[in-house]
């Protein structure tokens, strides 16, 4: 529970006896990190800074509300939408972006139907579908994905990447107390710093942008809800052309999500899909995108960022995660902070990220390895090879999606379909969720 203290080999801060202070800096830790990928989708769909991070703040909340505040995960952006979005929007123009919101909103409820199916058959039955040579090759692929962003954002001042990357490795492998705890926020502070003494250009950039934005500013405009369609000249044709764009997107997006949980889980050692249960994370996920998009924000997911701070920080209480919520929220407000923290160098993001999205793909490693799945066992190789070739392959390539039609899938959605398909139809599945007889690609989190 969240209250509880965490046992796990290697993690033994239970953020209670950190004290409230240093629960706060913890807490502003994970909105850092979240930050950078969260704001970066309203800029790519012209959907609004200040509503997306209001809305990160509100569905990361509604989520732990839901999950009985066990699971520590922060819900930021999903890129998984950027292809409706541009179907629908393709310039971003504010008329045409509450029928995606609309769409996006309705997908988001399929996850409320997926979550009454895991709790209506039970999540053992569900879970056959998702052995670790399944979900341990997803994990490794969500972090070599996203790595490419962090190599493209760290070439924007590779000394700076770096500065980054180095302060977090000093701090986390000889930093003593809160230094060990929060090296992210001394890696991002501390490059940040760097990048203004030696780039005057950036300096003055960040300077223009915190001078003129605002200190108090209403995060929801209410012309750009889907409310507003009410009063504007509804299109019911494009309505419906939205939903049949974007919802069968939600197959991919769900797929996804099951992937972050087990890659949760399998950091913290506490097997979430069990409590509180998948049905309920599917839940809070869902209705927290549904939430945001009603309101002109993107739809929301877990983050890998924050993943990657909980293998770091080794602080896996999830009222941290709902300190960086509540943070968010309160930036939401202040687009005077709000443009500090955005202008926030490229690099630094890069750099940071690096780190954290190779922490995400070491999990993925360390499940597989640790849970003995046998890869002298051709069936495995096979499932491994093509979940890792079709993810990775699919998002590098020139189009970095597979169109069906209107719809896009990503490469992870493609190689996780693909991979959980072929664990269902080649013979050799002797999974059982639960059990304590592992077979050949069976798995158990440890608790």
């Amino acid at each position: 529970m969240a209250n509880e203290k965490h046992t796990v080999p290697g993690a033994i801060y239970d953020a209670r006896e950190l004290g409230t202070p240093k629960m706060l800096i913890l807490g502003l830790q994970h909105m850092f990190a979240m930050f950078g990928a969260t704001v970066l989708v309203p800029t790519l769909t012209g959907l609004d800074v200040a509503t997306t991070l209001m809305f990160a703040g509100l569905g990361t909340l509604l989520f732990h509300l839901i999950t009985k505040g066990k699971v520590p995960a922060f819900l930021g952006s999903s890129f998984a939408y950027l292809a409706g979005y541009s179907i629908i929007a393709p310039n971003g123009e504010a008329n045409l972006l509450p029928y995606a919101c609309f769409a996006v909103a309705v997908s988001g409820l399929m996850y409320v139907i997926l979550a009454a199916v895991v709790k209506a058959v039970g999540v053992k039955k569900v879970m056959k579908f998702f052995p670790p040579i399944v979900t341990g090759p997803i994990i490794i692929s969500i972090g070599l994905i996203l790595s490419s962003s962090a190599i493209n954002n760290c070439t924007a001042n590779w000394l700076v990447a770096v500065i980054a990357i180095a302060v977090v490795i000093v701090c986390n492998m000889w930093g003593k107390g809160m230094v060990k705890i929060v090296p992210i926020l001394i890696g991002v502070v501390t490059s940040y710093l760097v990048s203004m003494v030696i780039d005057p250009a950036s300096r003055t950039a960040v300077a223009a942008a915190v001078a003129e934005a605002k200190w108090i500013g209403i995060p929801i405009h209410f012309e750009r809800t889907v409310f507003g369609l009410l009063s504007s000249d509804f299109d019911a044709g494009l309505l419906v052309t939205a939903c049949f764009t974007i919802v069968p997107l939600a197959i991919a997006t769900m797929m996804e999500h099951i992937g972050d949980i087990c890659a949760i889980s399998s950091t913290v050692e506490q097997d979430f899909l069990v409590e509180p249960g998948l049905h309920r994370t599917l839940m809070g996920d869902g209705l927290a995108t549904t939430l945001a998009s009603l309101f002109g924000a993107p739809a929301n997911t877990t983050y890998g960022e924050n993943t990657g701070v909980l293998a770091l920080s080794k602080v896996f209480d999830p009222k941290v995660i709902r300190l960086a919520a509540i943070f968010a929220i309160i930036v939401s407000f202040c687009p005077k902070f709000a443009a500090l923290i955005n202008a926030m160098p490229t690099a630094t993001i890069g750099g940071v990220s690096l780190v954290l999205y190779g922490m995400i793909s070491a999990v993925g490693v360390r499940n597989v390895v640790e849970n003995k799945v046998d890869f002298t066992n051709t069936r495995n190789v096979i499932i491994a090879a093509l979940i890792l070739v079709l993810s990775l392959g699919i998002s590098t390539s020139a189009s970095g999606a597979v169109s069906f039609g209107v719809v896009k899938l990503s490469g992870l959605a493609v190689g996780s379909i693909v991979g959980i398909l072929l664990n269902a139809i080649l013979p050799g599945k002797d999974y059982e969720f639960q059990s304590k007889d592992e077979g050949a690609t069976s798995v158990n989190f440890k608790v």
